[in-house]
């Protein structure tokens, strides 16, 4: 990733729009920022949400509040609390989010 023509600025994500997008089960909360081929996302989970897809995008997913299971393709799972990330690049293993109780996640992609 290399990042360039983004100027210094501030993000109030207080101010900034949510979407709504189901899963299999919950619902996610997206509110969405883009700096070029760069998207920066704040997202909540509900409880017992549930993907409704495997995802092959690459992230830097960081967790602040809730609990984040998750699960790989190849059956690994690995949950995240607040202060834990992870990082996985474009095409490497699909995975997948869940969470019994929910969550809030900082996400770059």
């Amino acid at each position: 990733m290399q990042m360039t023509h983004i100027p210094f600025g501030l993000s109030d994500w207080s101010t900034i729009e949510q979407t709504e997008h189901k899963g299999e089960t919950g619902v996610a909360y997206w509110k969405t920022q883009t700096f070029g081929d760069i998207r920066v996302r704040m997202v909540e989970y509900s409880e017992n949400y549930l993907a409704d897809h495997w995802c092959s995008k690459g992230h830097i997913l960081l967790c602040l509040e809730g609990e984040l299971i998750t699960e790989l393709k190849d059956g690994r799972c690995f949950t995240l609390t607040p202060g834990i990330s992870y990082q996985v690049a474009d095409h490497a293993e699909p995975h997948r989010s869940k969470t019994l109780k929910g969550a809030k996640l900082f996400i770059v992609d």
